[in-house]
């Protein structure tokens, strides 16, 4: 059992990663500043797990507050998911990723040091590939030129963690390149709640499913793959979250920096997801093909042996299960966190 920092806690990724590092036995404690999550997603992890977590709420910017979880906490690992994640976003208002992105990421790092705590999982993303490289992406390719800010502040903080792992042998780091999560807890207790109009596909689809969104917008039916749509590795989050266990109890264990892509490997096309969809939770989906969005590429899927090699992970759910669960997890809350 160890005690575990999570920044960015109580959003997506972060609170399924906490139910599962409590059902682990772990002690979880969260910072997070709500800025674009719900502390009532807490609430039900604490419900779920039938155990407790500490939560703070503040930002990982602020150099006083992380002095002072780590005087209070004796803390042994951190998860770092903390910081803005829209690419449409991040082309308008650059200098807000970079501030939270990495300048946030770099006063966590300063404040482990203060701290003595050396152990870091690092939540990462699979844009950070170079777009020339040729599906399924494995860890040794080259990672490239980011068409998007989110996808360069992620590489630019992989780049300051593998330096940093290089300098120092005391530093146990884990990057883990998340594909495409979706889904939710089977319990539609916690799931995928994005603030304004989603960036992602699966909240588009399940908000035109409970009418909150007129249609869904399928960006390009020209590319070079099998239906014309895009190409993607959707992951289940709580496969996801199992993974980030496995990184901490192997960073535990070991020193130096490893990458692991976290996908199933599976390439699924966006006119598979809606028509899987309608089918598996027998709704209707309205939708219309638009232009393709910039910097999007036609495939992308994971080459996922070295995750399950080093970790011992293995995805256990499949498509129709996201697709069950993210409909299940929406249907229960038509508003999100928000109350009716």
């Amino acid at each position: 059992m160890a005690k575990i920092l999570v920044t960015g806690g109580a959003g997506y990724i972060g609170s399924h990663t906490c139910l599962e590092l409590l059902n682990a036995q772990h002690e979880v404690v969260v910072l997070d500043n709500l800025s674009n999550s719900s502390e009532v997603s807490l609430s039900r992890v604490q419900a779920l797990a039938n155990k407790s977590l500490t939560f703070i709420q503040g930002d990982i910017r602020d150099a006083q507050i992380l002095d002072q979880i780590f005087a209070q906490h004796p803390i042994d690992a951190v998860i770092h998911f903390a910081g803005l994640k829209a690419v449409g976003e991040s082309q308008v208002i650059p200098h807000a990723y970079f501030d939270h992105n990495v300048a946030g990421s770099i006063n966590l790092v300063q404040a482990m040091i203060r701290a003595k705590v050396f152990k870091l999982v690092f939540s990462s993303s699979a844009t950070v590939y170079d777009e020339k490289n040729i599906s399924p992406l494995s860890e040794d390719m080259p990672t490239g030129m980011p068409s998007n800010n989110y996808g360069y502040t992620k590489l630019i903080v992989e780049q300051m963690l593998q330096k940093l792992a290089k300098s120092n042998a005391i530093w146990s780091i884990a990057l883990l390149r998340y594909f495409n999560p979706v889904g939710a807890h089977k319990s539609g207790q916690i799931g995928e709640d994005p603030h304004g109009i989603p960036n992602n596909l699966m909240p588009f689809v399940t908000q035109v499913a409970v009418g909150r969104r007129e249609k869904l917008s399928i960006f390009g039916h020209d590319y070079d793959t099998p239906d014309g749509t895009g190409v993607r590795d959707y992951i289940h989050v709580v496969d996801l979250a199992c993974a980030h266990v496995l990184a901490i109890q192997n960073r535990l264990n070991d020193t130096g920096c490893r990458v692991w892509n976290i996908g199933t490997g599976n390439g699924i096309s966006v006119q598979q997801i809606k028509d899987t969809f309608e089918r598996v939770n027998n709704v209707h989906i309205p939708f219309e093909y638009a232009p393709r969005r910039a910097g999007d590429v036609a495939t992308t899927f994971a080459d996922n042996a070295r995750a399950v090699a080093e970790l011992g992970w293995q995805p256990k759910f499949g498509l129709e299960d996201m697709l069950v669960d993210s409909w299940n997890w929406q249907k229960q809350n038509p508003n999100g966190f928000m109350p009716d």
